[in-house]
């Protein structure tokens, strides 16, 4: 009898621990549990811990769906937008959401998160079109972007709640110009920095003829004066080597014929490749006669060279 009563013990215990494994279940802290009865929702667990539910989930009696609760993002890349003014741009975002209502997920998307960010992805993308088309490029580079940002997360706000989402943040975090945009804006960018050079260029050059020219017209002055001052200082020295010259003139005039002589004579006999002809009676050798006769005034001619 023992014998027969342990294969149904062991069977019964079995039952019991599939039973119990199939009527237990755990939530963690990055989750949520949906309990579905036949398809319906039966309750929803947010609290971690161990729960129960019936068992013979194959029979669709009570399932479990479990729902993250934590932050979780997707990206938007290579987005084409339109700024004021007609210009194209490519901008890249990224949302940051959480599954707050966990019965409202199941209920719009079936609790399927790629579901869901599709439907977030399209809210997106009209959201960041309408934000830039209403204002410049220049406004996604300067501090209007950070109140670009709260606009989209605002207009995505009443979507991600329709689904049991809360959007936690909105970023774009890359806005470029499109190959397009970019060459235009690069060749406009090259002519202006060629006519603010060619303006640079031309400042200088009006500059540097203004200086030149003052300094032609200080070198002409400088040059004028020191002329004058020269034609000044040249003749007050004429003046005063002619008064000189008079004045010894006047105190001795055969003295003073006779200097002037002596220097006629350094000044004409000083070459030695100085040919003269002139008459031994000339008026030019008269201070080489020691008396009348030329003949006697000829040997003096040596003697007076060294003494002069």
């Amino acid at each position: 009898m023992t014998s027969n009563r342990l294969p149904a013990t062991i069977i019964g215990v079995a039952i019991l621990l599939f039973l119990a494994y199939s009527s237990i279940f755990v939530v963690s802290a990055r989750q949520q549990a949906i309990v579905l009865r036949f398809g319906n929702i039966q309750d929803v667990k947010t609290e971690p811990g161990i729960y129960f539910k019936l068992p013979f989930a194959f029979m669709d009696a009570d399932r479990v769906q479990y729902i993250e609760d934590r932050a979780l993002r997707f990206d938007l890349d290579n987005i084409r937008v339109q700024v004021r003014g007609g210009a194209f741009y490519e901008v890249d975002a990224f949302v940051v959401y959480q599954i707050t209502d966990a019965r409202r997920f199941r209920q719009t998307v079936s609790g399927d998160r790629d579901s869901a960010e599709a439907r977030l992805r399209t809210r997106l993308d009209a959201a960041l079109r309408r934000v830039y088309g209403l204002r410049n490029f220049s406004a996604a580079l300067s501090d209007e972007r950070s109140s670009m940002m709260q606009e989209v997360r605002a207009d995505l706000q009443n979507a991600a709640e329709s689904l049991g989402l809360v959007v936690r943040d909105v970023r774009i975090r890359r806005t470029d110009l499109t190959r397009e945009v970019s060459q235009q804006t690069y060749q406009r960018m090259r002519a202006e920095r060629l006519a603010e050079a060619e303006l640079i260029r031309a400042r200088g050059n009006e500059a540097g003829q203004r200086r030149r020219a003052i300094a032609d017209r200080q070198v002409v002055e400088i040059v004028s004066e020191a002329q004058r001052d020269s034609e000044i200082m040249r003749g007050e020295g004429d003046a005063e080597r002619n008064r000189i010259f008079a004045e010894a003139f006047t105190r001795d005039p055969a003295f003073f014929e006779f200097y002037r002589s002596m220097r006629a004579y350094v000044g004409a006999l000083s070459d030695k490749n100085t040919t003269m002809v002139l008459s031994p009676d000339s008026q030019f050798f008269r201070y080489f006669k020691q008396s009348g006769d030329p003949a006697q005034a000829a040997p003096a001619a040596p003697a007076a060279a060294p003494s002069n």
